[in-house]
């Protein structure tokens, strides 16, 4: 099967972000958060997880910063209400990272936490398990009105715990 974005994975990351699927935009530029009013590149770099803001162009660059990229719908593109409900593939994204083996697990959005987590509605914040798993809201655009930054803040700090 082809991959709509390949993943941007290698062993030792200290994060990998996983969304649900390349939104439309990304999809057609061949890069992660492309799309018009994403908040990705912003935040990461808000946050302190790069030392400025990345373009979407730059994607591969996070893996200096220990940072992977994956998405747990790899053969479609678009928003998750348009997403195939057969396209989520959680073992695939459980072999991948158990490849990698990296020490957090972020979700971009809760879509693709809930698949994961196996929950309706999981909670933003840190989940237990090994990985460990953060739920983060949504970077997109379309998702403008659930927009927090707190737990993405949040992150930034687990991770600087976790690296002193």
């Amino acid at each position: 099967m082809n991959h709509v974005l390949p993943d941007l994975l290698r062993p030792g990351l200290r994060l990998v972000i996983c969304g649900s699927a390349a939104g439309a935009v990304s999809a057609a530029r061949g890069a992660y958060y492309a799309g018009p009013g994403n908040k990705f590149w912003d935040i990461l770099h808000r946050i302190g997880l790069t030392p400025r803001c990345l373009e979407p162009r730059e994607y591969p660059a996070l893996l200096e910063f220990g940072i992977g990229l994956t998405d747990l719908c790899k053969t479609a593109s678009g928003a998750d209400a348009t997403l195939p409900p057969d396209g989520y593939d959680v073992p695939g994204l459980s072999a991948r990272l158990q490849a990698v083996a990296p020490r957090l697990l972020a979700f971009n959005g809760k879509a693709a936490a809930a698949r994961w987590l196996g929950v309706k509605a999981p909670a933003y914040g840190l989940h237990p398990g090994t990985p460990p798993v953060a739920v983060l809201p949504s970077t997109s655009g379309l998702a403008c009105r659930s927009w927090d930054p707190a737990p993405w803040h949040a992150l930034g700090t687990t991770l600087a715990r976790m690296a002193a």
